[in-house]
């Protein structure tokens, strides 16, 4: 009687069965370790609870689009103004200087990086952006122009909503700032990973003890 060739602690190979997944691996080849999926997380959370700072400075530095009434419409003050495209122009400055800053501080704490950690820039970054442009709309000059302009009467200037004209450019400005400033910092000032050996080079020789 012959031993069966395959060792009794692990299962025969099955064909039909597919092999197993390969663990996620960083940029490096490391596998993602779960402290580092938390970190992803926690930058996320903070990136988005920031997004509440940023539609409170919307809200107060973007310029306002004033209307009048004549008792019958409701007109721009200014039609010339340009201050529709300086609301959107507000959101898109702060949104970068957020996103860079964000990654600047995400740098400094965690220099190794790493999938999760950009990740979580952009998502939380499309969050806070969303968050911030929910609070500008919400919390500024109603959206019911018609019964704003009756509130104040005819002849009388009052602001109209605050809005974003380009919403869908303006969502992607913190992210893109963040990943692309987190990239750039992690290729300038990142750690270096060894330069493997090349094969053939010649090893360094070593006098033995019983050579002259």
């Amino acid at each position: 009687m012959t031993a069966p060739l395959t060792p009794p602690h692990q299962p025969p190979h099955d064909p039909d069965r597919p092999p197993p997944p390969p663990p996620l691996t960083g940029p490096g080849g490391d596998p993602i370790t779960a402290a580092e999926v938390v970190q992803g997380l926690l930058v996320t959370l903070v990136s988005a609870v920031a997004g509440a700072l940023l539609g409170v400075l919307w809200l107060n530095l973007a310029p306002r689009v004033l209307l009048i009434s004549d008792g019958k419409g409701v007109y721009l003050r200014d039609s010339e103004g340009e201050q529709a495209i300086g609301a959107d122009g507000t959101f898109v400055l702060l949104a970068l200087a957020f996103g860079a800053v964000a990654a600047l501080v995400v740098f400094l704490l965690r220099r190794k990086g790493g999938v999760p950690l950009v990740l979580g820039l952009a998502l939380g970054g499309g969050l806070g952006s969303l968050l911030a442009w929910w609070i500008g709309t919400s919390f500024g000059p109603t959206d019911d122009v018609v019964a704003h302009a009756k509130a104040v009467g005819p002849n009388v200037t009052f602001e109209a909503p605050l809005e974003l004209n380009l919403a869908a450019a303006a969502m992607l400005a913190w992210p893109l700032a963040a990943m692309i400033v987190h990239l750039a910092l992690t290729a300038v000032f990142g750690p270096r990973d060894p330069e493997p050996e090349s094969w053939g080079q010649p090893k360094p020789y070593t006098q033995g003890p019983g050579t002259h």
